[in-house]
Order: structure tokens, then C-alpha cells, then sequence
């Protein structure tokens, strides 16, 4: 019978979704459930084994006519070994066998990889980045990944370790210290937190209301800011600015380094568009070597929420 299908699955630190995903990138079928964190990695893998056979009885498709399992990870993978080695924000995943345990359940092959490298995959084959053959894809966000792709190549790096942008250092002395015990990583001053303890700082000391007037009462959000900076606000244009400024550093040296055609941006931060991105590419236009700044476009990613599940099919195709 043939494989019309490969499954896909996107683990994050609040939700495990699943999607039945045709050779075209399309999706057949998806479904999701909370990773619920707390009760440990055995519980999680349980679930998404109940996933994947409750999205096999739903859509009908028989075990016969998926060709294989992929599954993004939020952390560190050995995606070699099949083994998650860590993620940060999901506690007690250490050293676990998960391609091992899903092929022995449906003996299907599988493989494992970095979340931000799987989405990176989707957008290259089935979204933004189709048809170029050296891209980069960060999402920004909590944190702040990145994807490369290099003459139609997946780069994982000798420990499977490539693609941390958010750590590219861009404040020598008195940087913002990141949450990886470092300090003056891009990630430290230009990721959600950052333009959320921005915010903060200037209500403060009085200078905006227009954020505090939206969030009336809540938490403010990157998405609080970015409407703020969309209604004009001066602060919250300011922040923003600043926010691409720094990511803007970062891909200046990315450019620089790799001479991409492409540099795809999502993530949660990214939906806030040529607020951000404007500031980005102005950035990389002033700092970049010429030659490679020219050739390099700054665009929006398109599968969305997709990117993962989209994605993670493919990791057994490459």
C-alpha cells in the first residue's frame, strides 16, 4: 500500500498536536491535548501514543499508509540517536529514548529533532522558503531559535547543537543577563520577556498609558505592546524598534557569516509585522557587509501554528 501520509508532532511546553500530513505539506487531519508537564515524560509519551492511534481511528487511515513519525522537541536533541537529551521548560525529559520507544510502539521509523529546525524544515519545503536553497528561520518569541538551511541542507552542527541565535552576544559589557547564565545575548534584550520588562519599566516611571490601557487590568503581553506600537503609541513604537535594532545586530553577522537568500521570521513576537521587521531589515542594511545585505530579503513565515506538525513529517524523508 502506499505511504500517502507521515505523521507529525510538536511538543511545547503547553500542548502536544499531532497532524496526519500528506506529501504536499497538507494536512489531513490534527488534534492536540495538553503536555501536562507536571506528570512527567512517561506521562507525555503516553499521550502521545493516545493521540497518534486516536487520529489513526478518527481519520480512518490505516497504520499501512503513513510512511513514517517525526516529533519536535523544545530543547536539546541528539537527533541522530533519537534521544532528547533536555528541554529546558519541560522538566525531567533527560536522556530519553523517544524515537526508540514510538518506533517499537508502531514500528514505524522515526525521528527526532529541535522544534525551531523542524519548523524550519515545513517553511523550507512547503512554506516561506520554498524554492531558495540558503535560508535562515528564527522564531522570537519566549525565546529566540533559529533554523539554517545551506544549499538545500538542514544544519545541525557536530552536537546537534546549531542554530542558537538567541545567544549570539550583542552587549559586551553590562549586557542583560539571559536565562542561560550568560550575559548580553540578543535573547536577553530583544525576546517577549524583553519587550514585556520594557514596558513595565516605562510604566513605571509614567511615560505610557496606552499598553496599560489595553491590557485594562491583565498581565501586559508582547501582543499588548505590539497593539500599542500599531495605534501609534511612541513608546511602544520605540520598544519595538529597539527590539528589531538588536535582532537586527544579531543577523547582521548571520548575513555576514552565511550569505543567506532568506531570513524567515516567526513566533509569537513576529505576528506584531513591519513594526518589527522594518527596524530588522533597516539594521542589517547599515551594519551587514554590503554584497550580502542586498541579496538577503526579511520576510514573514507562513505555516503559522502549522510549522511544526508540517515540519515534523518530514524529518523521516531527510
Amino acid at each position: 500500500m502506499a505511504k500517502e501520509y507521515n505523521i507529525g508532532i510538536d511538543i511545547g511546553g503547553t500542548n502536544i498536536k499531532i497532524a496526519l500530513v500528506d506529501t504536499k505539506g497538507k494536512i489531513a487531519f490534527s488534534e492536540s491535548a495538553s503536555t501536562r508537564a507536571e506528570m512527567g515524560y512517561e506521562f507525555t509519551i503516553k499521550n502521545i501514543i493516545n493521540l497518534i492511534k486516536d487520529s489513526l481511528t478518527k481519520s480512518e487511515v490505516s497504520i499501512e499508509q503513513i510512511g513514517g513519525i517525526g516529533v519536535g522537541c523544545p530543547g536539546q536533541i541528539d537527533s541522530e540517536n533519537g534521544i532528547v537529551r533536555a528541554l529546558p521548560n519541560i522538566p525531567g525529559w533527560v536522556n530519553v529514548p523517544l524515537a526508540k520507544i514510538l518506533m517499537d510502539e508502531f514500528g514505524l521509523p522515526t525521528k527526532i529533532d529541535n522544534d525551531v529546525r523542524v519548523a524550519t524544515l515545513g517553511e523550507y519545503k512547503f512554506g516561506a522558503g520554498k524554492g531558495y536553497q540558503n535560508i535562515i528561520c528564527i522564531t522570537v518569541g519566549t525565546g529566540i531559535g533559529s533554523g539554517i538551511i545551506i544549499n538545500g541542507q538542514l544544519v545541525r552542527g557536530t552536537n546537534m547543537a546549531a542554530g542558537e541565535l538567541g545567544h549570539v552576544i550583542v552587549q559586551e559589557h553590562n549586557g542583560e543577563i539571559c536565562g542561560c547564565g550568560n550575559t548580553g545575548c540578543v535573547e536577553a534584550v530583544a525576546s517577549g520577556p524583553a519587550i514585556v520588562k520594557q514596558a513595565e519599566l516605562y510604566l513605571m516611571t509614567g511615560k505610557s498609558t496606552k499598553f496599560k490601557e489595553l491590557a485594562a487590568g491583565s498581565p501586559i503581553t508582547p501582543e499588548i505592546v505590539a497593539e500599542a506600537a500599531i495605534l501609534g503609541d511612541g513608546v511602544a513604537l520605540r520598544i519595538f524598534e529597539r527590539t528589531g535594532y538588536w535582532i537586527g545586530i544579531a543577523l547582521s553577522s548571520v548575513v555576514n557569516l552565511l550569505n543567506p537568500e532568506v531570513i524567515i521570521i516567526g513566533g509569537g513576537v513576529a505576528q506584531a509585522g513591519d513594526i518589527l521587521f522594518d527596524p530588522i531589515r533597516e539594521t542589517i542594511n547599515k551594519r551587514a557587509l554590503k554584497i550580502s545585505a542586498d541579496s538577503v530579503k526579511v520576510i514573514s513565515a507562513q505555516l503559522g501554528n502549522s510549522a511544526g506538525v508540517v515540519g515534523a513529517s518530514l524529518l523521516t524523508q531527510v
